[in-house]
C-alpha cells in the first residue's frame, strides 16, 4: 500500500501541540482539509494524550470510510493517571489523565491500538506506525515489527511502518524488514537533508513509501525570526540565518519560503506524501495554496549557487 500522493493531514496540532484549540477549530481544520482534497490522515495516542484520535475520528465520520486512508501509531501505551497537572512538558496542552508508557511489545501493541480504535470510533485504521522506539530499538525489532506483520497478515491494518525524528532506524526498517511505510520528520527538509544520504535512496529501490513530516522543521520554515522554533527547541543562529536568507530569496522569485519547503519534500521521487500539521481551517487552505504554487526553476539554481542549499547527489 503506498500513501496518496500530495498532501496530507497530521494531526499533533489537534491534540493541543504547544497551546489549546477548540473542537470547532479541530473540526474546522479537519473540515477544510476535505475540502482542499486531503485524503490521509495521520494521528498518534501520544498527540494531546488521545485527544488528536478522538477528534480527528469525530471529524472523519461525517465522511465514506473507504474514500480515505488514516495511520496511528503504537508504541507509547496510555494507562489513567490521577497525577493532574498539565502535561506541556511533553508540549500539548492537555489535563493529565493517562501516563505515556513505552511498550513494543505484542501485547501492548495489540491494546494500544484496540484503544485507539475505540477513540477515533473507527473499526480499523489503515496503517499503523512503531512511534519514535529510538531508544528501544532492540524491542521493537524483536516485538514490535512481528507484532505489526501478524496484525497485517489477519487484516487488522492494511500496512505497517515506522514513524521516526531521524533517518538512520527508519533506514534499518526499509532495509531489514518489509514495513510498507515510514513517517520521517523533519529530516528532508530544506534545512537538513539528513534522510537524502541512505533513507530516501533506499526506500526507492526496495518501493517504500516515504511519508514526509515536519516540512517546516517545526515552525522554523514557516516564518523564521527570533524565538522561531527548529527541531522542536531554540533555533541556533547559524540555521535562523539561512532560514532567513532562503526567505529572501523566495521573497525575489515572488514565491514564499512555505511554498518552496512543501515543494522541495514533494519533489524527492521517493516521498508520496508530505504532511501538514495544521491547527485551523485557515492553515489548511494557506498549505494547500502554497503547496499548489509552482517553484520556478532559478529559486532552486539561486539557493544552490549560494551554498544555501547542496547540489543534489
Amino acid at each position: 500500500m503506498r500513501t496518496p500522493r500530495g498532501l496530507g493531514f497530521g494531526g499533533a496540532g489537534l491534540g493541543n501541540l504547544f497551546s489549546e484549540v477548540s473542537e470547532e477549530q479541530a473540526h474546522a481544520a479537519v473540515t477544510a482539509a476535505w475540502d482542499r482534497g486531503i485524503r490521509y490522515y495521520d494521528t498518534a495516542p501520544h498527540y494531546g494524550l488521545g485527544l488528536s484520535e478522538r477528534r480527528l475520528g469525530a471529524a472523519l465520520r461525517e465522511y465514506p470510510r473507504d474514500a480515505y486512508l488514516i495511520s496511528t501509531k503504537v508504541g507509547r501505551r496510555l494507562e489513567p493517571s490521577a497525577d493532574g497537572g498539565d502535561d506541556l512538558a511533553n508540549g500539548f496542552a492537555v489535563p493529565v489523565t493517562h501516563r505515556r508508557v513505552w511498550d513494543f511489545t505484542e501485547d501492548g501493541i495489540r491494546r494500544t491500538l484496540d484503544a485507539g480504535l475505540e477513540r477515533l470510533g473507527l473499526d480499523r485504521v489503515d496503517l499503523v506506525y512503531l512511534h519514535d522506539p529510538d531508544d528501544h530499538a532492540e524491542q521493537a525489532f524483536r516485538e514490535g515489527y512481528p507484532a505489526l506483520e501478524k496484525l497485517r497478515a489477519e487484516g487488522v491494518v492494511g500496512a505497517i511502518g515506522a514513524g521516526m525524528n531521524q533517518a538512520e532506524m527508519l533506514t534499518r526498517f526499509v532495509r531489514d524488514t518489509d514495513v510498507d511505510v515510514v513517517l520521517c520528520a523533519g529530516r528532508y527538509t530544506l534545512l537538513d537533508q539528513s534522510a537524502a544520504t541512505e533513507l530516501l535512496p533506499a526506500a526507492l529501490a526496495k518501493g517504500t513509501s516515504v511519508v514526509v513530516g515536519g516540512a517546516f522543521n517545526s515552525g522554523l520554515l514557516a516564518d523564521p525570526k527570533p524565538g522561531a522554533t527548529y527541531h522542536y527547541t531554540r533555533t541556533p543562529e547559524e540555521v535562523l540565518n539561512r532560514a532567513l536568507r532562503m526567505k529572501e530569496t523566495a521573497e525575489r522569485h515572488g514565491i514564499t519560503l512555505r511554498a518552496a519547503a512543501l515543494a522541495f519534500c514533494a519533489a524527492h521521487p521517493a516521498v508520496t506524501s508530505v504532511l501538514i500539521g495544521a491547527r485551523s481551517a485557515a492553515e489548511v487552505h494557506d498549505g494547500a495554496d502554497q503547496f499548489a504554487t509552482p517553484v520556478p526553476d532559478a529559486f532552486w539554481q539561486e539557493l544552490r549557487e549560494t551554498g544555501l542549499l547542496p547540489e543534489p547527489s
